[in-house]
């Protein structure tokens, strides 16, 4: 089947030097890597300099440890420049779902509270959330949101579970599993003139926006910069701008402890930080090389036309539509509905994930909401048009064919 005269597919980008993009990461040339979101992916620059790093680290220990606290504050200038936040604002944790643990260890305790979530939550962060209300002695409410509510519908939604009982509200600003935004923004102005402190859980989206922060008036804020920032993993932003911050320690005590916030978090005893103070040449090679605002709407770009060419493949082989409606949709996430009954359920979707990447060479995310499953494709600027196609001629006729498998009682 030919895809290329769906739509316009954008030219891919290239190095300086005319080398095209992925010759910057040292990816398997021999797999698809269509799930940049899951794990990002660090360019050789970002390798090279935390290698460096890790070099001094080992070579003089009793010098490096001292004066790590110093050179985390320093990376964290940069960091915070590049997420538009004060520098007094913003912690670095190991992940999003750290950083989230950091709140539900610190949050003040609300006897009998519920802690309010959606059923588009990340799943180890919403298990975070069903610990701290064992600890309130209260119980977490979950907010159904449909798939594909606008931020009207979303906000209405959410706003309407908010009661005396709440003590906090988790908020995905991208969801994972449905690749979405979520109007976290209005919702959190209703919640904080309520009262309520508010955990915004934005682990996509460092890298997807100029400035994700402009606007929120949210207590505590977590995101991924190893993600779409392409920082080497283990790097993570905590951001709390309200009087709530002054409540927050590391997960680790160390000598730091009687630091005010953020400065506590720099001292983390011989945790190996290295990946925090490469974080800054990975988003600033992003700019030098392409400039961020140019690989975003490359991204967006190719999505479109990933989406487009996927979902009509699996249109034409299974005689529905595979097109998802999604509210509030993300420029460089997208879902495609894949053949009943693949990736019904999370442990299908992960094996699925398993079987694609052993069997098919592609390095892919599924997904699974509401008992349906989906593929979630994720682009950056390493990917092209054909790393889609591929998918489409190559990999959709086999998933229907194990579909048809699975539903007559085949092998998996």
């Amino acid at each position: 089947m030919s895809t290329t005269d769906l739509t316009t597919a954008p030219r891919p980008l290239l190095l300086a030097d005319g080398r095209p993009a992925s010759a910057a990461w040292s990816l398997d040339p021999a797999v698809r890597h269509l799930n940049h979101g899951s794990f990002g992916a660090v360019p050789l620059v970002a390798q090279e300099e935390q290698d460096r790093l890790r070099r001094q680290m080992e070579a003089a220990p009793v010098e490096w440890f001292p004066a790590l606290p110093r050179k985390v504050a320093a990376a964290r200038i940069e960091i915070a420049r590049f997420l538009g936040v004060a520098t007094d604002d913003l912690a670095l944790v190991p992940n999003a779902s750290a950083g989230a643990s950091v709140v539900y260890a610190n949050v003040p305790v609300r006897p009998g509270g519920e802690v309010l979530v959606t059923d588009h939550g990340y799943g180890a962060v919403t298990m975070g959330a069903e610990r701290l209300a064992r600890r309130f002695g209260g119980t977490v409410r979950t907010v159904h949101v449909p798939l594909d509510a606008d931020a009207d519908t979303a906000y209405d939604a959410v706003v309407a579970e908010l009661g005396e009982a709440t003590g906090l509200v988790v908020l995905d600003h991208i969801t994972s599993a449905t690749a979405r935004w979520m109007p976290v923004r209005h919702i959190a102005a209703e919640a904080r003139r309520r009262g309520i402190p508010v955990l915004v859980d934005g682990a996509h989206v460092p890298g997807l926006s100029a400035d994700p922060l402009a606007g929120l008036d949210c207590d505590f804020w977590v995101g991924n910069l190893h993600k779409f920032g392409c920082a080497p993993r283990g790097t993570a932003a905590l951001v709390a701008r309200t009087e709530l911050r002054d409540t927050l320690f590391p997960l680790i005590d160390s000598w730091g402890a009687p630091d005010p916030f953020p400065d506590r978090f720099d001292t983390q005893g011989t945790v190996d930080a290295t990946s925090y103070l490469a974080a800054p040449v990975a988003l600033g090679f992003v700019e030098d090389t392409w400039g961020w605002g140019t690989a975003r709407t490359y991204m967006r770009e190719l999505a479109d036309y990933a989406e487009r060419i996927i979902a009509t493949a699996f249109s034409e082989l299974t005689g529905e539509d595979c097109r998802v409606d999604v509210g509030m949709p993300v420029d460089a996430l997208r879902l495609v509905r894949v053949p009943a009954p693949l990736a019904a359920s999370h442990a299908e979707a992960d094996a699925l994930r398993d079987r694609v990447g052993q069997e098919l060479g592609v390095a892919a995310a599924f997904t699974s909401f509401g008992g349906v499953g989906y593929l979630r494709l994720s682009t950056h600027v390493y990917n092209t048009a054909a790393d889609f196609e591929y998918f489409a001629e190559h990999c959709v006729p086999t998933l229907g064919a194990w579909s048809r498998n699975q539903s007559y009682g085949g092998q998996r």
